[in-house]
């Protein structure tokens, strides 16, 4: 019995080299075979593999049901992720349109309090973008509205978010808009809720440097920046963005626009204001008349038409007005 065991491990090591070594062999030969640049080599190749792989089609079923399986579940997994955040983006949603719901409900009653007068000559009108700059140093776009539009030169242009630039030069039926990244661009902006004057300077970067600030202390990153309107070019309180530090410590602007995908631009038109150039010039109201008169006594204020005037009550002077 241990002579028979002993003459089976014989057998057993020389056997389990042999088959060792004819796998290495194989695997060599068709390491030099795939390797092997050339015509025939090529042609031998291509007739093993559609000679070989066919048959071993059932032996493929698994593997290709196991990776189609991992994939779908990777696939709902990924669609769960997001399935729950765009539920948590609508809450948040819910949440701004019930505050903004109250915020303009507020407004209306503050206006109406104040009596206030909206500008209605302040509209817009909204263009295609046909083509950009292409170039590094320079940053502007061409939209499809011109002088026909009444298009004037100085005049904003935002997308559906915030303020993208301005209109510098005008044809008859194209315009094109410097963008507030340009070089050459030069705003003046207000950051709130501080109420810092400044002015945004463009570097042909994609966050702009905020320059010339009132009190640097003052503004916070994440502050809102708004133009101020000074110098009459831009209408006030149009939104450009927020602030943010840079990498060099100084101050710049991430923009409310969306560059990457500027397809309309709405260009807000611009009315001048009234220029007084005299100081006469204005209609000066009688103050007698006025609604309320400083240093009249009360007996003296609203009198009736044909009511006999108190002695106490100043005479009634006519002031002059020049047109």
């Amino acid at each position: 019995m241990a002579r028979s065991k002993a003459r089976t491990e014989d057998y057993v090591g020389p056997v389990r080299r042999i088959l060792i070594g004819l796998t290495l062999f194989v695997l060599f030969a068709l390491f030099l075979l795939w390797r092997i640049d050339s015509p025939r080599v090529e042609r031998f190749r291509a007739q093993l593999v559609d000679a070989v792989v066919p048959n071993f089609e059932w032996a493929l079923v698994p593997v290709t049901k196991t990776a189609d399986a991992i994939e779908n579940f990777q696939s709902y997994q990924r669609i769960s992720e997001q399935n729950q955040e765009l539920r948590r983006e609508l809450r948040q949603m819910q949440a701004w349109k019930e505050a903004a719901l109250q915020l303009e409900q507020e407004n209306a009653k503050l206006r109406d309090l104040n009596n206030v007068r909206l500008d209605a000559r302040l509209s817009y009108v909204t263009g295609v973008v046909l083509a950009d700059s292409g170039s590094p140093f320079r940053q502007s776009v061409l939209i499809n509205l011109g002088a026909r539009d009444g298009v004037v030169d100085g005049w904003a242009a935002m997308d559906g978010l915030g303020l993208v630039g301005r209109i510098a030069g005008v044809g008859e039926r194209t315009s094109r808009v410097i963008l507030l990244t340009d070089s050459n661009s030069r705003i003046p902006v207000t950051v709130q809720p501080s109420g810092q004057t400044a002015i945004l300077t463009g570097d042909n970067s994609a966050v702009p440097p905020l320059g010339f600030v009132d009190n640097r202390d003052l503004v916070r990153p994440g502050d809102r920046v708004l133009s101020s309107g000074d110098g009459g070019v831009f209408p006030a309180g149009l939104l450009v963005g927020e602030v943010v530090q840079g990498k060099d410590r100084r101050l710049r602007v991430r923009l409310a626009a969306d560059y990457e995908r500027l397809e309309f631009l709405r260009v807000m038109r611009s009315h001048p204001g009234e220029v007084v150039t005299d100081n006469g010039a204005l209609i000066v109201m009688n103050p007698v008349m006025a609604p309320v008169a400083d240093g009249l006594p009360p007996e003296c204020l609203d009198l009736e038409e044909g009511a006999e005037r108190p002695e106490t009550c100043p005479a009634e002077e006519t002031a002059e007005v020049t047109q």
